[in-house]
């Protein structure tokens, strides 16, 4: 559920290492280029029972694949955000979310693992011509148009059965990793429920391991901008001359963007006004603050799709519906586990994470918690995860 921004690469060097060679003789990393691909996953038959003739998302891939296919990992990706989780689609080019964490030599090691990323049916991006993913947006060939609100429910076990197909074409039999951060975290736990001989750890990052009536209530907040907004026409506005409701899907976004982040994140805007401007006076003149949440809720609605958001808070608060409750689905787990909640989560607080944890314990697994500390919140998970980097090595350690 993490709104996407642009991240500047984070160094992995520790201090002591910093400490003990001159930064010039430290080489730079080796850029990972890595290439986003197709998968034709054909007719999929939906949890609910509908059918969709072609699920296709994109994803890419990176190390190599072992004879028994049981070095695999899978990387999730949050609400806002594609597969573009590691590397860079061309030298120079920008890296993905997660690049500090997967590459020749980092805490998911390339050199060690096969790593892919995937697309989430129902993606957010799906005007970002490197996003691949069928949802509402798509053509459906009964009618010929796009589906729209017609599109079938999906819930985060689709998600996971669509990925299983992807890996079972890439010939992987075993996953030794899946970790993602929000929906991502999500979507590891009901890998973990789902298959649990086929996983072998699970690193959910600023997750839960609940979407309680707290949580599914502040899905109808977000999307409720949506619907408000005339533009929407219950979801029927990809007809030629027609409008988006970008103005109502940016409003929607301004709501996640704030409250991913903590309130240090937002500091350096405390108080100031607008250039010019003197909201003390002036009812119509405004804080900084709302500039920049203006700024990147727009920016991000221009390469999404309002029906797809409203899709994608419905299948979050269908995380785990298939089970009695979160204790009887972690029951399933044969996984170790490192759960990763923020301390300034405003998302998932550090509670829910807490609580996954006591479940896990309860359930006889394996679980280290680790709280990631620091202003920015749920984009710990994020920007800042390179914070845990020696937990996930020792617990990736052969």
């Amino acid at each position: 559920m993490l709104p996407r921004r642009a991240l500047p690469a984070l160094l992995f060097a520790s201090l002591l290492l910093s400490a003990l060679v001159p930064a010039a003789a430290q080489p730079a990393a080796p850029e990972l280029i890595v290439e986003k691909r197709v998968f034709e996953g054909g007719e999929y038959r939906t949890r609910s029972g509908a059918t969709v003739a072609n699920m296709r998302i994109g994803y890419q891939t990176a190390g190599t694949l072992n004879a028994a296919g049981n070095n695999a990992v899978l990387i999730t990706h949050f609400f806002s955000a594609n597969g573009h989780a590691f590397g860079r689609y061309e030298p120079g080019g920008t890296p993905g979310w997660w690049d500090a964490l997967v590459g020749p030599g980092r805490a998911i090691d390339t050199d060690r693992f096969f790593v892919v990323a995937s697309d989430t049916p129902i993606n957010l991006n799906i005007r970002d011509p490197r996003t691949t993913s069928t949802g509402p947006a798509s053509m459906d060939p009964a009618t010929g148009r796009p589906y729209a609100m017609n599109f079938p429910v999906l819930s985060m076990r689709d998600f996971v059965e669509v990925q299983k197909r992807l890996l079972d074409s890439l010939g992987v039999r075993r996953l030794a990793l899946v970790a993602g951060p929000s929906m991502g975290a999500l979507q590891a736990i009901e890998w973990a429920a789902a298959y649990p001989e086929m996983v072998e750890r699970v690193m959910p990052v600023v997750g839960t391991g609940e979407f309680d009536a707290y949580l599914q209530g502040w899905m109808e907040v977000w999307e409720a901008p949506i619907r408000l907004d005339p533009n929407w026409r219950n979801g029927d506005y990809y007809a030629q001359g027609r409008e988006p409701p970008t103005r109502g899907l940016a409003e929607a976004l301004k709501i996640v963007t704030l409250q991913a982040r903590d309130r240090g994140d937002l500091a350096r805007f405390n108080r100031a006004p607008l250039e010019g401007q003197d909201p003390a006076r002036r009812i119509g003149d405004g804080f900084a603050v709302e500039r920049f949440l203006n700024e990147a809720a727009l920016a991000r609605a221009r390469v999404s799709d309002a029906n797809s958001f409203i899709y994608l808070t419905r299948a979050n608060q269908l995380f785990l519906n298939e089970y009695p409750d979160t204790a009887a689905a972690l029951a399933r787990s044969q996984a170790r586990w490192l759960v990763m909640p923020s301390l300034g989560d405003r998302v998932f607080p550090v509670e829910y994470g807490r609580q996954l944890a006591d479940t896990l314990r309860a359930a006889g697994r394996p679980v280290q918690l680790v709280e990631l500390r620091g202003g920015s919140g749920h984009l710990e998970g994020v920007s800042n995860v390179a914070q845990a980097e020696a937990a996930i090595r020792a617990f990736l350690a052969p």
